[in-house]
């Protein structure tokens, strides 16, 4: 892969407690295009990371006060940084390599080293700096892409439907049977691209790590019946039964705090709907059961159709990126992904059992109470 050349020079922050040993790398390294900042105190040097925003630091490891060891720890925790390479430099044999690289340093020299070898080392880590700073900004690059590709999509499509509905209601002229129906097929079509458009932008905000879960108590027992009252007249349409009931354990407990969770509700609608609403879409006849169920530290939720089943080969791919189903009617395949990553954003699982002809039983089992960081 190419990364084009920085146009500003690559800084290095030098930190040791001996000034001889400063001028001895400084000297090492002044023959590279380098700009080059020396510091004796580790903790003022701690302070001047943030501002002066080195490509590498250079750091001695005894040092008063604040030792190498616990200078990489704090930079490495600081969320404000980017992430910076650090080589860790000793005189001593008894520095331990391991607690170094523990603590989150990238490399390791013992006194005396070889100038030639210290260069290559700094050039290293240099370009492991470089491809890192390109990576994250190609996916800055790509989420604001698909951010405003998004948001344009999602524009004419909104207003296209307002134009249809007022048609479809003889705003402009009058309409017939078959008019309202090409109407209606039109303004599906619309809905189901900006569903589809709206998935996107979400598994690409979740891929790129900006997604934020809000998380706080709620009641999942009145979420799961919420999205199954919502999405009932669409299985009455089929002539589908979509019911929703609770196990008996569940039943038996008066305390709203058995099915109460920590979690993103919002998020979690978005699963529930896109799961019940794929049983719905691909079950012709027969029901849609969905099962609330409460073991000692989680909650099971199944939702289990008489569709046509999925075979055995579809199932191991049924979550992955764009793997959308052999059933006629399929999507993308980001619902079912993204659903995933949800799931799993909550510490939880989400799995299929599934026979040809015979239905399918997707269950998702979240945990009641877990700290989120």
């Amino acid at each position: 892969m190419y990364f084009p050349k920085k146009a500003t020079k690559d800084r290095i922050l030098v930190v040791d407690d001996v000034y001889d040993n400063l001028l001895l790398l400084a000297t090492i390294l002044q023959h590279e295009d380098y700009e080059i900042k020396l510091v004796e105190d580790s903790k003022t040097a701690l302070s001047l990371v943030e501002d002066f925003r080195p490509d590498l630091i250079l750091l001695d490891v005894m040092m008063p006060e604040l030792d190498g060891y616990e200078f990489t720890h704090r930079v490495r925790q600081n969320k404000a940084l980017p992430y910076i390479p650090i080589l860790l430099i000793t005189a001593h044999v008894q520095s331990s390599v391991v607690e170094g690289l523990d603590t989150g340093a990238d490399d390791f020299i013992r006194k005396p080293f070889d100038p030639d070898e210290l260069q290559a080392r700094v050039r290293s880590l240099l370009r492991l700096k470089h491809s890192i700073d390109e990576r994250d900004h190609m996916a800055s690059l790509r989420e604001d892409f698909v951010s405003r590709f998004t948001h344009d999509l999602r524009t004419p499509l909104v207003a296209a439907n307002r134009v249809l509905k007022l048609m479809r209601e003889g705003m402009f002229c009058s309409v017939t049977p078959e008019l309202i129906e090409i109407i209606n097929t039109m303004i599906g079509s619309n809905t189901d691209l900006l569903a589809m458009v709206n998935t996107l932008l979400e598994v690409y905000r979740h891929e790129a790590g900006c997604k934020q879960l809000n998380v706080y108590q709620f009641n999942i027992q009145e979420l799961v019946n919420e999205v199954t009252q919502q999405l009932r007249p669409l299985a009455e349409e089929k002539g589908l039964e979509l019911k929703f009931q609770l196990a008996e354990n569940v039943t038996e407990q008066k305390d709203i705090k058995s099915t109460t969770i920590a979690g993103d509700r919002v998020e979690l609608r978005r699963v529930l709907t896109n799961i019940i609403g794929n049983a719905i879409k691909f079950t012709a006849k027969g029901y849609i059961d969905v099962d609330l169920n409460v073991a000692e530290d989680h909650v099971l939720i199944a939702i289990q159709d008489t569709g046509p089943g999925i075979s055995q080969q579809d199932q191991a791919m049924l979550f992955e990126r764009f793997r959308p189903g052999k059933h006629q009617g399929s999507g993308s395949g980001l619902g079912l992904y993204l659903s995933r990553y949800i799931i799993e954003a909550h510490h939880g699982s989400i799995e299929v059992k599934s026979e040809l002809r015979y239905g399918s039983t997707f269950t998702i089992s979240l945990p009641i109470d877990i700290k989120y960081h």
